[in-house]
């Protein structure tokens, strides 16, 4: 019977394989409500005006890095179905040490616990808090289980980023995924 289960659900992870994603480094992550349904607001004249769970999202994510100091939200929009972030992990650890070498660890989909500090434990927390806060105020709402992330490498591809963040309001119009609303 395990025989004929074995893969069929796997879908495999588009992680970087080998690579410490708890590092130093700035991460773009892209994380969208369940079947993307645009529940966080509406754009009206190329601005994004947040509804009730869009202004939880918004508390939760300014959160992130009060709550935890070796993180930096460093940019971000948050869209009626989606929400686009540069999270910063910070170089220094809770004791004031550098981070000076990269831990190379297995990013296969594992069960247990999720690696601490890492950009999966962030964002985790965060789509948590998010729907807990949800709970709270009775509005229904899911996330979509996974989320993109892109390791940025560079001032060129930070400054790419950071462009298409600031240009996505403007280009919601054409978005394939704006027509699904709740």
């Amino acid at each position: 019977m395990g025989e004929y289960f074995k893969n069929q659900y796997h879908t495999g992870t588009k992680r970087l394989q080998d690579w410490d994603y708890s590092v130093s480094a700035f991460y773009y992550v892209t994380i969208c409500t369940k079947d993307r349904i645009c529940c966080f607001g509406k754009i009206k004249d190329d601005q994004v005006e947040l509804s009730q769970k869009g202004k939880i999202v918004l508390e939760e994510l300014l959160k992130v890095q009060k709550l935890r100091p070796y993180i930096l939200v460093d940019d971000y929009i948050i869209m009626p179905n989606h929400l686009h972030a540069i999270f910063v992990i910070k170089e220094k650890n809770d004791f004031g040490q550098s981070r000076d070498t990269v831990n190379r660890v297995s990013t296969v989909a594992k069960f247990g616990k999720l690696q601490p500090k890492s950009l999966s434990a962030i964002v985790n927390t965060f789509k948590g808090a998010v729907t807990r806060q949800c709970n709270r105020e009775n509005l229904k709402f899911q996330w979509q289980s996974n989320y993109y992330e892109h390791i940025i490498r560079n001032e060129k591809d930070l400054a790419r980023i950071k462009k298409y963040i600031a240009n996505n309001p403007i280009n919601w119009s054409t978005d394939r995924n704006n027509h699904i609303n709740l």
